[in-house]
């Protein structure tokens, strides 16, 4: 028999944990049907309690990616409104699904956001085809309307001018700009978690909007109804930027996946060590810290734990005084010999 070396059960070890973490990895992908099937939250804009909790999502969460079509996405709108067939739908905390985005579909940080409403297109007129993709809107619109590059028109092209919208959820149908107070009358009721001022109300208030084109619009829970395609749509909001300017509503190509399951605290590990544009781990819940440690001590420990833990059971098992019983035979037998 071939004796081991300390090489030789380095090797082993290594192998062990790399096909552990492997099948691990590609469970996580045949649940998620997405690659990567986890991201790290970074920032505190979905907290519902500033010390964090399980169920909302904090910043050093571990979130499962779900791979999720955009027309089954659901939205706060119809969450919240009690003739949709999805009337009640919560996912992390609230109303509606969370989704992960890239912005303006340009690169950079993802954005991971709850999906309050979804701009349909409803009348449509067919465009100036002559018109080329760096023309503005007047161009491709002659007659009128909003010209939405992604959405298909009349004459079975890709390309139209919008003429009005629908918002699925809301009585907003066939409105050529978009006006709903989510105040739980005509709409769900949305808490902005502010106080009302002047032009600023306590609720979310989507007002005289004219979308650039169809799509979801989001918002973090703890963004005070500072919703991400900015102050066109919601007074006082500061949208998200990418290289190419706000958000727009978010576009089937943008979505990235749905906000599954949720791994709190162990996202930490990366944001502590990150650098460059990341925050690293300035918006994690002190909390976080607390509760990893006891994650980390309790992995470190649980191997040492359970084998005294199975060596106790199994001294005081019945087979084990039975072996020793016959231990003690065996001995003496020996002895008289």
């Amino acid at each position: 028999m071939t004796e081991s070396t300390p090489f030789g059960n380095l090797l082993r070890e290594i192998t062990l944990a790399a096909a552990m973490i492997f099948i691990l990895v590609v469970g996580l992908w045949a649940h998620t049907g997405i690659m990567p099937p986890l991201v790290v939250v970074e920032s505190s804009s979905m907290i519902h309690e500033v010390d964090g909790e399980i169920g909302s999502i904090d910043a050093g969460d571990l979130i499962l990616v779900k791979d999720t079509s955009f027309e089954n996405i659901i939205t706060f709108a119809e969450a919240t409104s009690t003739q949709d067939s999805s009337y009640g739908h919560e996912m992390h905390g609230m109303e509606g699904d969370v989704i992960i985005y890239q912005k303006n579909g340009d690169s950079g940080t993802p954005i991971i956001h709850r999906a309050i409403l979804r701009v349909e297109v409803s009348q449509t007129m067919t465009p100036d085809r002559n018109a080329t993709a760096d023309d503005n809107n007047s161009a491709h619109c002659p007659s009128g309307g909003t010209w939405d590059s992604h959405s298909i028109d009349l004459d079975g092209e890709m390309g139209t001018c919008v003429l009005t919208w629908n918002v699925p959820g809301t009585n907003v149908s066939d409105q050529e700009k978009i006006t709903i107070h989510f105040n739980g009358d005509k709409a769900g009721y949305y808490d902005c978690k502010r106080m009302a001022h002047a032009n600023v109300e306590s609720f979310l208030v989507v007002w005289d909007w004219q979308p650039k084109h169809a799509g979801i619009l989001t918002l973090g829970d703890n963004n005070q109804c500072s919703v991400d395609q900015g102050g066109l749509a919601v007074n006082g909001s500061s949208g998200v930027h990418s290289e190419s300017g706000v958000a727009g509503p978010v576009r089937e190509e943008w979505l990235i996946g749905v906000a599954g399951g949720e791994i709190p605290w162990l996202g930490s590990v990366k944001l502590m060590a990150s650098g460059g544009d990341s925050p690293g781990a300035s918006f994690v819940p002190q909390s976080s810290f607390i509760y990893l440690g006891l994650v980390i001590g309790l992995v470190l420990f649980s191997p040492w734990i359970l084998e005294k833990g199975l060596k106790n059971i199994l001294e005081q098992s019945p087979e084990s005084e039975q072996i020793k019983i016959e231990m003690l035979k065996y001995v003496h037998s020996s002895e008289e010999e």
